[in-house]
């Protein structure tokens, strides 16, 4: 028998059971945002290994990237008005009702908010902050439009030929009144794909959809008629590959000192300096990879914002070798430092470097 098939349930008791399990899982959604909350705030996401609170829900929890930073936010914001929990955990507030709200509340208006927004619907939410926050009018006129984000190349006409449903500045619309983007609180969650998405097709052929400005398009199409002599078709797909190629190896140079003709180090004073020979062999054997490892054996799968790392800091010794230097995401740098020194001395050097940054850009 399914044990999912409700066939048999008498309408009373199915009825009853909904409304007493939608209860418990309100519960159980508030008590859940505590818990991140508090694993955020304490960044023990850092421990498991994960680099940000978001690839901990992803990776660990395995939330979807929508569901997780609506958790995010919305344990953020449950976090600095804990009135929100309350209103989660007895049904009144719903998280996406939490995540619209969060940009406008504040200690003396809160709990006219909650109350105001007490079991509304999202619709009913949106009028209810433009009836309390409202916005002036968007005037008409005429003015370029920019692409937005459905916009997207067409591939209309000949096989790799460039044409945009509108691109700014020559594209125009009359007696405009596009409403302003949605404001988000802080510590919004913004997710990548929010910007360009790369849809898988079939084996090893992706679909890459994206909004290109007008000077991205002109060199689009300029790099088409440089390569018309290799390429007749001048496909997009094979200018972004080699563009990419370039551009690649143009970072891994600048990053990791790649090159395939090495040149003899010349060395440095700064004691912090990493030689070019020992970024290459640190990235060759690190992975291109966070080396980080839990106390449960797993290693962190980061590849974004690397870092060459003293394995014994500077400051007691560390030295510039292969042996001595390893790969490290900026999260568990970070982590590794103020266990080492603790969390209030590495907060000041930060704050101490974020005010030598400003003064030199002053």
């Amino acid at each position: 028998m399914n044990k999912y098939s409700m066939a048999h349930v008498a309408k009373e008791v199915l009825l009853r059971e909904t409304d007493a399990d939608t209860a418990q899982d309100c519960e159980r959604i508030a008590y859940r945002l505590a818990q991140l909350a508090e694993i955020d705030a304490r960044k023990l996401y850092a421990e498991l290994p994960y680099q940000s609170m978001f690839a901990y829900c992803v990776g660990r929890l395995h939330l979807s990237e929508d569901s997780a930073a609506k958790r995010i936010q919305a344990a953020r914001t449950a976090r600095q008005f804990p009135i929100l929990f309350e209103a989660i955990a007895d049904g009144r507030l719903h998280l996406s009702a939490v995540c619209m709200l969060a940009s406008r509340l504040a200690a003396p208006t809160i709990d006219g908010l909650v109350v105001a927004a007490t079991h509304k619907s999202k619709s009913e939410i949106e009028l209810l902050l433009a009836h309390r926050f409202p916005k002036q009018d968007i005037p008409t006129f005429i003015r370029a439009l920019p692409l937005r984000p459905s916009d997207t190349l067409q591939f209309q006409h000949a096989p790799g030929h460039v044409d945009t449903v509108a691109s700014p500045p020559t594209a125009l619309a009359a007696a405009s009144s596009e409403p302003s983007r949605p404001e988000h609180a802080p510590g919004h969650v913004a997710l990548p794909a929010q910007r360009t998405t790369v849809t898988p097709l079939a084996p090893q052929r992706f679909a890459l959809k994206t909004t290109i400005d007008q000077e991205t398009r002109e060199l689009l199409r300029r790099a088409q008629e440089l390569m018309g002599h290799q390429l007749p078709s001048a496909e997009i797909a094979e200018i972004l590959r080699c563009s990419l190629k370039l551009w690649v190896a143009h970072l891994e140079r600048r990053k990791f000192a790649a090159t395939a003709n090495p040149r003899l180090c010349r060395g440095s004073t700064n004691p912090r300096y990493v030689p070019a020979d020992v970024k290459r062999a640190v990235r060759e054997r690190d992975g291109d990879r966070c080396t980080f490892v839990s106390d449960c054996g797993v290693r962190c799968e980061s590849r974004t914002r690397l870092e060459f790392d003293h394995v014994n800091e500077v400051a007691r010794g560390g030295l510039p070798t292969v042996d001595g230097v390893r790969l490290r995401c900026r999260t568990h740098n970070q982590y590794t430092a103020e266990r080492t020194f603790g969390r209030e001395f590495m907060s000041h050097k930060r704050r101490e470097a974020m005010q030598r940054k400003k003064r030199s850009a002053s």
